[in-house]
């Protein structure tokens, strides 16, 4: 009997497009879709994301990369799109903020024409950062933020707020089926060791017995979602009715203030670091912390993963990239 084409073996999985697929949270996702049965094509530039994020994920059926960048078009076929290209620590989105806004603003475009001309469904990992420096609190979806249009975080926080735009126009106008979700700080392994992100910091400078730094007087504060959390909560989000469009908030409503942070960081490491206080830099929001009550009503979803639990396995994978023992202290 003669073999069927591998096109028809596989006909019930989705062809699943995830940019920036190579970085953090989209190694993660790829991950899920894989282990969900689905067709995964892995795009990055590795502008941020790193080859070796996806490097057990090689040689798995139905596993492919490209490289390209999302600032460009792209034409292939495909049923959904998960639009996670842009780099999203300080550090590296102020390093070139032009091409930053180009990603967030022609990427956004070049994907929604692509899920227009395939009649593909489409993600954008928007980011909590439109709502800026809130001075609402917790941040409701329906928050229009406090943002300085000119200042040194505008290429992150308005490329994504333009994002969202197009999405929103994109949907009114060509009844493009869009899901768009705000996410918060997310943590885990596979975050880059060098992002600037606070977690991150912490972590690297306590293994290493190196102060910690912590801008202005650690009373500001920050709500940390573990990745697996996030991505249930994508592909949930994924899942809904067309007519769910969003944009729904994603993260943990639990908040933490810097030093509660680098107190737990700390124990969790074992560190004989101390605390290093620096000048607050322009832009830092004061208090960030979600409304998640769109996400629990809409995905049935709220995080489970403790803080301490998380932060463990994140340490354990940064202990690793540092090439240090493997050792969890308890708390």
């Amino acid at each position: 009997m003669t073999a069927l084409p591998e096109a028809l073996r596989s006909f019930s999985a989705s062809r699943i497009l995830v940019t920036g697929g190579a970085g953090f949270i989209g190694s993660h996702l790829c991950e899920r879709l894989l282990a969900d049965g689905e067709e995964v094509l892995c795009v990055d530039n590795y502008y941020t994301g790193r080859r070796q994020n996806i490097a057990h994920l090689l040689g798995r059926h139905g596993f492919e990369t490209l490289r390209h960048d999302v600032t460009l078009p792209l034409y292939v076929e495909i049923d959904q799109i998960y639009n996670l290209a842009c780099p999203a620590s300080p550090v590296h989105y102020q390093f070139d903020p032009v091409q930053t806004l180009k990603t967030s603003v022609h990427g956004a475009i070049n994907m929604l024409g692509l899920a227009k001309r395939t009649r593909a469904r489409i993600f954008q990992a928007s980011t909590s950062e439109v709502y800026g420096d809130p001075i609402v609190h917790p941040q409701p979806e329906t928050y229009w933020g406090n943002v300085n249009p000119i200042g040194t975080r505008a290429c992150y926080d308005e490329g994504k707020r333009a994002a969202e735009a197009l999405f929103f126009d994109y949907h009114r106008q060509h009844r493009v089926v869009i899901k768009v979700a705000r996410i918060f700080n997310t943590y885990g392994p596979r975050m880059h060791p060098n992002d600037g992100r606070v977690v991150s910091n912490f972590i690297v400078q306590a293994l290493q017995d190196l102060p910690i730094t912590i801008y202005g007087d650690g009373s500001q504060t920050r709500s940390f979602c573990y990745v697996t959390d996030l991505v249930d909560a994508i592909t949930r989000l994924m899942a809904t009715a067309d007519d769910i469009s969003g944009p729904i908030n994603l993260g943990n409503p639990r908040e933490f203030s810097m030093l509660e942070l680098a107190e737990m960081v700390i124990a969790l490491t074992g560190s004989r670091s101390r605390l290093e206080f620096r000048p607050l830099p322009p832009d830092d929001p004061r208090q960030r912390k979600p409304d998640i009550t769109r996400a629990r009503a809409l995905l049935d979803w709220q995080p489970k993963v403790e803080l301490a639990d998380g932060l463990g396995e994140t340490i354990s994978y940064f202990r690793h990239c540092l090439g240090l023992p493997a050792i969890r202290i308890a708390v």
